[in-house]
């Protein structure tokens, strides 16, 4: 396993076509959008895409979904008591490291390594944390976004001589017409010497990225609805490099005068910032 080559930065825009990318549960999980109107994709949902499919392409994970988990364990204290090795150190209070643990946590889930996590659980002498290099933004649209609601009704009772929802009862569905999001994301090289997280695992991440939304359809993602239309790719080779990552996000630009988009092409997305080199550009549409 080999040392990360130096910072990377990476940029992804995603589109969404009659689909809501992430319900907002404050708000009757019509999808999230800001005061001025821009659609939004939390961290967290991107995160949880992510660690998905870096499970779909065999990694060990540690934060896992209930309904895609793939061991026998129910819990994240379960899962770590199942590491022999973490679960001596942690329950040994004169002699456990803070430090070994986490590097015990890091070697075993690429997760850990990659965003961090912290290990605080009741019953246990030692608790630590673990900081990622993976840092990922909150997506927020290209353009601001037109949400659209559909009532739905039910058409057959869930139990026979009950009294409860008629078959009659009325919900709502919500989804965007078609929005293009923009991800950004960035691997910090100090922090990923702390983690281990490698230049295979940054391969692997890249991957990840490139298959966002395979196996993640849903009622409210239909399959095909949610698509990474381009990936920026920078694997710069110093540790911390001359153009900022916030200079390197802001050489994008856009037809941002667009009216109701209806393709990714519509926008003629460009980047260039001077001095900086080229990104690895992955077109999917």
């Amino acid at each position: 396993m080999s040392e990360l080559k130096g910072k990377i930065d990476f940029t992804l825009f995603v589109s969404a076509t009659n689909a809501n990318p992430n319900g907002d549960p404050l708000n009757g999980n019509r999808p999230r959008i800001n005061l001025d109107g821009y659609g939004e994709i939390s961290d967290v949902c991107i995160k949880r895409k992510i660690r998905n499919r870096l499970q779909d392409l065999r990694q060990k994970i540690f934060v896992q979904s209930d309904d895609r988990t793939d061991d026998s364990f129910k819990s994240l204290k379960e899962r770590a008591d199942g590491c022999e090795e973490l679960k001596k150190q942690m329950g040994n209070k004169k002699d456990a490291s803070r430090d070994l643990c986490a590097q015990i946590a890091c070697r075993e889930w690429i997760d850990v390594r990659a965003f961090g996590q912290v290990f605080a659980f009741k019953g246990i002498p030692v608790s630590f944390g673990v900081r990622g290099p993976v840092s990922i933004h909150q997506a927020v649209s290209l353009s601001p976004i037109d949400i659209m609601s559909m009532q739905i009704t039910k058409s057959v009772n869930s139990e026979a001589g009950k009294e409860g929802k008629a078959s009659d009862t009325m919900g709502t569905k919500h989804r965007v017409g078609f929005a293009v999001y923009k991800v950004m994301g960035s691997v910090n090289v100090q922090l990923a010497e702390k983690t281990g997280f490698t230049q295979e695992d940054a391969e692997i991440l890249k991957e990840a990225l490139m298959t966002l939304f395979e196996n993640d359809a849903s009622s409210a993602r239909p399959e095909g609805s949610m698509e990474v239309c381009r990936m920026y790719w920078w694997q710069h080779e110093e540790k911390t490099p001359a153009i900022s990552s916030g200079k390197i996000q802001r050489g994008f630009d856009w037809n941002k005068d667009l009216d109701h988009p209806r393709s990714f092409k519509d926008y003629d997305i460009t980047w260039n910032v001077e001095g900086c080199r080229e990104p690895e550009i992955f077109d999917f549409v």
